[in-house]
């Protein structure tokens, strides 16, 4: 009988390892869905793989079954997460894997929609497929950790970003460069990696951003643009106002001023009316919960001091990435620290660094 400790061999391990990355890999570019990572396996061999599309569809599954030249009947199929077994917009990857003929399946965590949730199990082993579950599990629930945000609180998995100087200093004019150029791909990468980029209408006027990735061959992955601007102040010669089309940019506000009003929707921008607070700031809740309903499920925050801060302080910030620069800078008249130390380590205990010898600067993660 076999125990907790010989469960899994070394080998299921470095499988399960591989399909981690696999879904990893797509991280992010799946919309509603998760990111799977699947391998078939034969005599001890990888004889197929597969990832969730772009945008959801098909499933790694499916891909995995169908991306196979040889017959499948006898071989093993390792999954990140738990086959879905039921109709949606696709058939049940239950179905695919019972006619396809394999006969063991391992995953590494039970899916937590419902109408999944532990059903797939008692589906394959009522015909006759030998299935396990919770390999890896630690590793699967870190990868699908917006995931689990997106359907339990219906809200987007929020990643904050900040870059400072050593003598924390967020902005001083006529100093445009904090981080080097190592750092700067991270924050293109992180790009890539969400749906959606937010910011306010100050740092939008003041450093005039492209919000865009421009990591070679991932420029189609730019994230939507989001705009916090409660009195429309945007600039009509910024490049986020030039470059709006095809609804690729929301705007929060909080105006009357229907000329301006005007311009913006002629340019294809959408435009959502907010309330404001007693301190005249946006409930930045009630901003989530909307762009959940606009399909937003992974945002990016390049927010100045005062959104990080207000983010901070009502957690809503699920991942926080600070750069700090070894470089000091002199101030100006106009110069912006970030105060928000205090705050960040008392909210959030969990801390990591990353660490290379290519990256002159220190970046510190934080999470909840």
């Amino acid at each position: 009988m076999s125990t907790k400790k010989d469960k899994f061999s070394p080998k299921d391990k470095e499988y399960m390892k591989l399909a981690i990355n696999l879904a990893s890999a797509r991280k992010g570019q799946t919309g509603d869905n998760p990111s799977v990572g699947c391998l078939i396996v034969k005599n001890d061999k990888i004889i197929s793989i597969g990832q969730t599309g772009f945008n959801g569809r098909p499933h790694a599954e499916y891909n995995a079954i169908n991306n196979s030249v040889e017959n499948l009947k006898g071989s093993k199929m390792y999954v990140t997460l738990e086959p879905c077994n039921h109709h949606g917009k696709t058939p049940p990857c239950t179905n695919s894997i019972i006619k396809s003929g394999i006969s063991e399946i391992i995953y590494g965590m039970d899916d937590i929609d419902i109408k999944v949730k532990g059903k797939s199990f008692k589906i394959l082993s009522n015909k006759k497929i030998k299935v396990k579950k919770g390999l890896l599990k630690t590793e699967a629930k870190n990868l699908y950790d917006s995931y689990i945000v997106n359907r339990n609180k219906k809200l987007p998995y929020v990643t904050a970003k900040i870059a400072i100087s050593n003598n924390k200093i967020i902005y001083s004019r006529g100093n445009k460069r904090i981080t080097d150029k190592s750092s700067d791909k991270l924050t293109h990468y992180l790009r890539y990696k969400n749906d959606s980029i937010m910011i306010s209408s100050k740092t939008l006027n003041i450093d005039n951003p492209k919000l865009n990735c421009r990591l070679r061959g991932f420029e189609k992955f730019s994230p939507r643009r989001i705009i916090l601007d409660k009195h429309l102040e945007i600039k009509l010669n910024s490049y986020i106002f030039k470059s709006s089309k095809n609804n690729n940019t929301i705007i929060f506000h909080n105006s009357f001023d229907n000329k301006k009003i005007q311009i913006l929707k002629k340019k294809g921008i959408t435009l959502i009316k907010s309330k404001l607070d007693s301190k005249k700031l946006f409930n930045l809740r009630i901003v989530l919960e909307k762009l959940y309903t606009l399909g937003a499920r992974n945002l990016l925050v390049e927010g100045g001091d005062k959104i990080t801060k207000n983010l901070i302080k009502n957690r809503l910030i699920d991942k926080f990435y600070l750069f700090k620069s070894p470089k000091k800078i002199l101030t100006s008249t106009k110069h912006q620290l970030f105060t928000s130390f205090g705050i960040l380590n008392n909210k959030y205990k969990k801390k990591f660094k990353i660490s290379s010898k290519l990256v002159k600067d220190n970046i510190s993660i934080y999470k909840r």
